[in-house]
């Protein structure tokens, strides 16, 4: 055979080797989407005071790594601690008042039916001395009773009606003096929740870290005065979870679900594969040349001149982030849906 028999036998199988590595290649990405257009996060939340104050404790630094339940910082705790002392005294004033006022009118609940009772015997002895006097004083201007007899009649309806004048004022009062005790035991109410509010403020001078976290944006120092406002002191990183939001055409979003295996590789260490779990796809995002909707996702085309397929964000859990000093929020990654569950076939319409 011939150099130039040769040369075309290579030439073919060449062709054919690119032809089958093509083909090997399209039906790999074709059976599982992959995209280098993924972001390495993590949830991040910003470290917002409760209580205004000076901090006069700080226990991190920038890009520390924290437990959760160590101690952040501290806010000046004393005007906090005055306002608890006061109000505890509040409550403490109020207790001994609604003491004192319970023993006094201990036996006004008792008190207080007997005086309703004399009432009604005031008002039945007024009603009678009233009702003779009434039969009287027609009699005495004829002369069939005396003067004498008249003016005893007018004094006991005089004295009933005074007897009864002061049965009302003692029923009144022991009633009031019941009402009294209910209403400071209404103040003692307002007064505790006065000192569980006060409590709870001088909790929160000492800022703790909610979860295992790593502190980012630490812009302060020790004498800053904070306050619960819209500027945080800092932010924290949850490191307990990290996930890669993957942008993938919507095109290829029939052959990803929920629950499929993934393979993810970060532009910090391309070598190392770690694997994911896909959590979910994104229902919406807000189209370009749009109405920009708050809170959906803005994703970027690859070309503005011309028709692509949109992108949509999927979430994917990774698995085992070690070692967890590669993962930073914002890093560049590559993704992989491996497929690893079968997708119910589409109903076709009839």
């Amino acid at each position: 055979m011939g150099r130039r028999a040769v040369g075309r036998v290579l030439s073919i199988g060449i062709v054919a080797g690119a032809v089958l590595l093509a083909v090997v290649v399209v039906g790999r990405v074709v059976r599982h989407p992959q995209t280098d257009d993924a972001t390495v996060m993590a949830d991040v939340i910003n470290v917002v005071p409760e209580v205004s104050g000076r901090i006069v404790e700080l226990h991190v630094a920038d890009n520390q790594a924290v437990k959760e339940g160590d101690l952040l910082f501290v806010i000046d705790p004393r005007p906090y601690e005055f306002a608890v002392a006061h109000a505890r005294a509040d409550v403490e004033a109020l207790d001994a008042e609604i003491d004192l006022t319970g023993r006094r009118i201990q036996g006004q609940v008792y008190a207080t039916a007997a005086a309703r009772a004399a009432v009604q015997r005031a008002e039945a002895q007024a009603r009678n001395a009233t009702d003779t006097y009434n039969r009287l004083a027609p009699l005495a201007q004829q002369q069939f009773v005396t003067a004498d007899k008249l003016d005893q009649a007018l004094a006991a309806k005089r004295s009933a009606d005074a007897g009864l004048e002061e049965a009302r004022r003692k029923m009144m009062q022991a009633e009031k003096d019941v009402g009294d005790l209910n209403t400071l035991r209404a103040k003692r109410d307002a007064a505790a929740a006065a000192l569980g509010k006060a409590e709870l403020d001088l909790s929160h001078t000492r800022v703790e870290a909610p979860f295992d976290a790593l502190v980012v944006n630490l812009h302060t120092a020790v004498g800053a005065f904070v306050t619960p406002g819209p500027v945080p002191v800092f932010a924290l990183v949850d490191s307990r979870n990290w996930y890669v939001l993957a942008n993938y055409r919507e095109s290829e979003l029939d052959r990803i679900a929920p629950g499929m295996a993934a393979e993810v590789y970060l532009m910090t260490d391309p070598r190392r594969r770690y694997r994911g779990t896909v959590q979910g796809i994104g229902w919406a995002v807000n189209p370009e040349d749009g109405h920009i909707v708050p809170g959906i996702p803005i994703i970027q085309r690859e070309l503005n001149w011309v028709h692509i397929a949109q992108r949509f964000p999927v979430r994917i859990h990774i698995d085992d982030p070690q070692p967890a000093d590669l993962f930073r929020v914002g890093a560049s990654a590559v993704t992989i849906i491996l497929g690893n569950r079968e997708k119910p076939e589409p109903i076709s319409a009839r």
